[in-house]
This record gives C-alpha cells, structure tokens and sequence, in this order.
C-alpha cells in the first residue's frame, strides 16, 4: 500500500494500468452517495446540530488538530461540543464506547486517544457513527453539538456543516480516484462543502480557509513536566520519527525551528516497537503527539513530544457559528 501511493503523487505508467479501475470507484462512489441523497438508503438525523471535518483524499491533511481547534473554539463561544471518530485501526469492541485517558491506542485509534487526552470534551468512537453518537448523547445530555472527525464520505450521518481539510503542499496528488490515486471522491465534491480548508498553504490562496500548524515546545515523553525549545538540542545528535499521514510536513516544521534532525519515516498509525523509536547513538528523540500517544509504554528519557496547535482565519469559525444558529 505504501508503494502504491508513492505514485499517487508522481507521473508513473501505473496509473494507466489502474485508471479503469479509478472509473469504476468513482461510479461506486457516486451510486452510494445518491443513494442516500435521494432516501434510497437511510441516515440518521442527530437532536443536535453536526459539524463534519473531513477530507477527498486518502492519508492526513490535519484534520485532527482542526477538530481539537473546532472545539476550543466552539467551548469558548458558549457551546457543550463532542467528539465522535470511527477510532480506525482500534483492536478493541467496534460498539461506541468512550475513549479514556488510560486507554490504549491499539484499543481505541491513536487520533481518538490523542483528542482524548487533551480533556476538551467528550470523545467517542464506533464504526457506526450515528449509533456512536447516540450513545454519547445519552451518557452527555449535556453536549449540543457533534463534531465528527474524518466523516466526510460516512453518509449514513446527516450533517449541518461540512468541512474539507485538503493538505497546502501535496493537493490532490496526480488527480486520479483510488486505486490509481489518492482522490476518495472527485475535486468537484470540494464545491458542495460548506467551507475548504488548506492546511499550508499559500498565504494568497484564493480557494479556502488558510490553516497552520504552530509548536515551539517539546515535552519529554515520560515526564511531562520537562519541557525543552529547539535551542535546548543544539550540539546533540538528534533523530525525528513520525508516523503520520505527511511525515515529511513534520520534518519541515523541525527545520523551521532550526532543527537538523535524521529523519526516520513510517507509515500512517504506523504501531511501533521499542527499536524503531529509539535509534542507536541518539542523544534525543522527537515525535508528533500522535505518535507518542502509542510509544509511552517503551519510551526512555530521551524522547520529546511536539505539541502542536491549528492557526485558522477568522473565517471559518464565523460561517460555522452563523449556520449553527440558524439551527438553534
């Protein structure tokens, strides 16, 4: 699967052998959408209003810090928000259940566990998402808004507000739908969403909500008391891991704040070993946050966590809590 979608962004002679197999997704994917557009298959309409955070393409474009930015953002404006995710990769029951600090990620998904252990607000998982957010809203009645992370094709989930995340640098890859390409529906879905936000892009992008990543603080991995900036490394041999959908997004922010790590790349929820996270003649060790949510159980006192906050133009959170009220 890796190799495959290292030509989802390249020229290759594979896309010709896969694009009739792209055509054939992409009839399937437009069936089952109109299904449910024109009732032929059922969705479930929530008691609260749903704020979908998702994305056209296969692997990470940020969605998870623009759900954890949503909700700060909705908790400051007076509202009681909830997380619900499919928990993708989880070991555990596939029923909704709530996602706990002391949970592990092989239980629940490291994304849900990470959103978890920022203590913003309910999070919960299930592969069924409007069974999952029932369930959430009866354990928090409380709660008056759902925001599902990466529902974007998840149809069987009426939603209010829908937002398409598209990663600044890599955009659509070679333009194809899978097999042959990164696309899970065609470009064109991009003019039915409610709000496109580009995480890295241009500054002058006409055609989203310009989105950015912001950390300057590393934490140690096994006390987190300990904090360091990217000053604190000058003069040791330093290694960076990432195991996220854009590795190399990471990597630069690294550079950005004057690192020169060696850099070592695994794939999406990549479920490490203690080898793999600690490289031989390492004096320090950096990760993403979603990596360390799966890498405390053998980290030594030589691993550091990025933390890592979305920046997002007035915007969107403008258009969001207009169409919110419109609901109230």
């Amino acid at each position: 699967m890796e190799r495959l979608q290292q030509h989802w962004y390249r020229v290759s002679p594979l896309h010709l052998l896969l694009y009739p197999l792209s055509l054939i997704f992409r009839l399937l994917a437009a069936l089952r959408r109109g299904m449910f557009r024109f009732g032929l298959l059922a969705s479930v309409k929530l008691p609260v209003p749903v704020i979908v955070i998702g994305n056209i393409t296969v692997g990470g474009t940020g969605k998870t810090p623009l759900t954890l930015w949503l909700a700060q953002q909705l908790i400051a404006a007076g509202w009681q928000p909830a997380i619900i995710s499919r928990g993708y990769r989880s070991e555990g029951d596939t029923s909704a259940r709530a996602v706990r600090k002391d949970d592990s990620a092989n239980q629940v998904g490291d994304e849900p566990l990470l959103m978890a252990r920022r203590a913003l607000c309910p999070v919960w998982i299930g592969r069924d998402r409007p069974a999952a957010a029932l369930a959430l809203l009866h354990a928090h009645p409380e709660c008056d808004v759902i925001i599902s992370d990466d529902g974007l094709q998840h149809y069987r989930l009426q939603r209010d507000v829908e937002i398409a995340v598209i990663d600044g640098i890599r955009r659509f890859g070679n333009g194809m739908l899978l097999p042959a390409g990164p696309l899970r529906e065609p470009v064109s879905r991009l003019l039915e969403v409610d709000a496109v936000v580009i995480n890295g892009g241009s500054p002058d992008t006409e055609d989203g909500v310009l989105m950015s990543l912001h950390g300057t603080q590393f934490r140690n991995l096994l006390d987190p008391t300990q904090t360091r900036s990217a000053a604190d490394f000058d003069g040791l041999h330093v290694h960076a891991i990432a195991g996220i959908g854009h590795p190399d997004r990471f990597f630069r922010h690294l550079q950005q704040l004057g690192l020169q790590p060696d850099t070592h790349a695994f794939p999406d929820h990549h479920r490490y070993t203690g080898e793999e996270i600690t490289p031989q003649h390492a004096d320090a060790i950096l990760m993403t946050e979603k990596d360390a949510v799966k890498c405390a159980a053998f980290a030594t006192n030589k691993h550091w966590v990025l933390q890592v906050e979305a920046q997002v133009a007035p915007p969107l959170f403008n258009l969001i809590t207009e169409k919110l009220s419109h609901g109230r």
